[in-house]
């Protein structure tokens, strides 16, 4: 069987894509950071399953020490500091673990075993302000964030690697990708969830930021094959992965708060606390080369995907009432 190694296993896409490679037969190792508290919520139904390892991407030798012991095959780097809003207040730590993360994971690759296929998490948060419409592979990078500043580092880096070094290397550019399992800071789950608690009785009010911000949302159940097909092609490339189609902050709300009877204009407060500093343009993907060469399309509509989403947390929180 072959073996893939995960950096950011406890997270949303970590879990998803752990789930997708045990169908298919591999043997799955997760790295995680080592915390006085380990967070496994995500991945606890797969404990069973997989190899639960202590990593750090601060730590190359420890990078070396897994590569050496479990010999895989592919290697996914997901983990990141990858709040966009913390990357303001944690600048620095958002630039060691997302931007130089990856170098040092492509490093260990490089002396340990340079024929590991490498997929490396950029994101569409490093097209910022757009300089087209929609973004495909081609499109210049704007970065508004530290956030996006470092995926971009982290990106080229990759690409440089597999230029320099002949490794394969790929960067998937995923736009917004959700799920049940995306943490309570992402507008999306703070929406599903608000929802949730407004429908039980617990909370009278959502107080969210600019209801216009538009995205290209996903699944992300639909996302993580599409990072294991590029590790499948005869050749190492970059692939855009989206819907092509975004909605706004406010079609999210009412759809979410529709779902259980509710009108989101009864509820819904703008703050301005939760503005950005520094706000994208029009994120929007153009996702027709995965389409021709991955044979890759989304499954979950965004409607269906927040309905889902909604349920969950309503699920969740029936044992509050």
């Amino acid at each position: 069987m072959p073996t893939a190694l995960i950096t950011g296993i406890t997270g949303q896409d970590g879990s998803y894509l752990a789930e997708f490679l045990l169908t298919k037969g591999y043997t799955v190792i997760g790295m995680s950071r080592r915390t006085s508290t380990m967070t496994f919520e995500r991945i606890e139904h797969l404990v069973d399953d997989i190899t639960l390892v202590q990593g750090d991407l601060h730590d190359q030798s420890s990078i070396v020490a897994l590569l050496e012991e479990y010999r895989p095959s592919e290697v996914y780097n997901l983990a990141a500091q990858s709040f966009v809003p913390t990357s303001w207040s944690q600048a620095v730590l958002t630039g060691e673990v997302t931007a130089l993360g990856v170098t040092r994971v492509l490093e260990a690759i490089r002396h340990v075993d340079p024929k590991i296929r490498f997929y490396q998490a950029s994101s569409s948060e490093m097209f910022g302000k757009v300089l087209e419409v929609p973004q495909s592979e081609k499109t210049p990078f704007y970065p508004r964030s530290p956030y996006g500043v470092a995926k971009v580092y982290g990106h080229w880096i990759t690409i440089n690697y597999r230029e320099s070094y002949d490794l394969f290397a790929v960067s998937g550019i995923l736009f917004n990708h959700e799920s049940p399992r995306r943490g309570l800071e992402f507008v999306t789950r703070k929406v599903t969830y608000g929802v949730a608690r407004i429908k039980h009785g617990l909370w009278k009010e959502l107080r969210l930021g600019n209801l216009e911000a538009r995205r290209d949302w996903g699944y992300a159940g639909d996302y993580v094959q599409a990072m294991w097909m590029m590790l499948q092609q005869d050749t190492p490339d970059n692939f855009v992965i989206g819907t092509g189609k975004t909605y706004p902050v406010r079609e999210l709300c009412e759809i979410a708060f529709n779902h259980v009877g509710l009108d989101y204009k009864d509820y819904v407060v703008q703050d301005k606390r939760f503005y950005r500093p520094a706000e994208v343009d029009l994120l929007v993907a153009d996702p027709g080369k995965a389409k021709k060469i991955l044979g890759w399309e989304p499954k979950v509509s965004f409607k269906e995907l927040i309905e889902l989403m909604v349920d969950e947390d309503m699920r969740r929180l029936e044992t509050c009432v």
